[in-house]
């Protein structure tokens, strides 16, 4: 039996857990965000309901970085006829929304 591959330390998998709905783990920081960023764009293409949300309790670290991929994933979620919806978002995140005046978008999702 081969071992599993080791994971970096910055990186942020996308799961999906039901119709709709996918688990964020790892890092959401400037080292993971540009493939973070791609991962959210993907699981928006694929996913067959209008209705989906992002569990994020499974990140472990974030950054400004990471709050912009949030972001980002929200406004393609919206020019794409989706609605988001983050839950379990990590205290540095909402920190880091609400001193950016971008918590109560954050919370709410589109």
């Amino acid at each position: 039996m081969r071992p599993e591959p080791s994971v970096p330390a910055h990186t942020l998998r996308l799961a999906p857990t039901a119709s709709g709905r996918f688990s964020a783990q790892g890092a959401l920081t400037f080292a993971s965000a540009r493939l973070a960023r791609l991962a959210g764009l993907e699981a928006l293409k694929a996913a067959a309901p209008h209705s989906l949300e992002i569990d994020c309790a499974g990140v472990a670290t974030a950054d400004s970085a990471g709050l912009a991929v949030l972001l980002d994933w929200l406004a393609a979620a919206k020019l794409g006829g989706h609605s988001l919806k983050f839950t379990g978002l990590p205290q540095d995140l909402t920190a880091l929304a609400r001193i950016s005046e971008l918590e109560p978008l954050l919370t709410r999702g589109v």
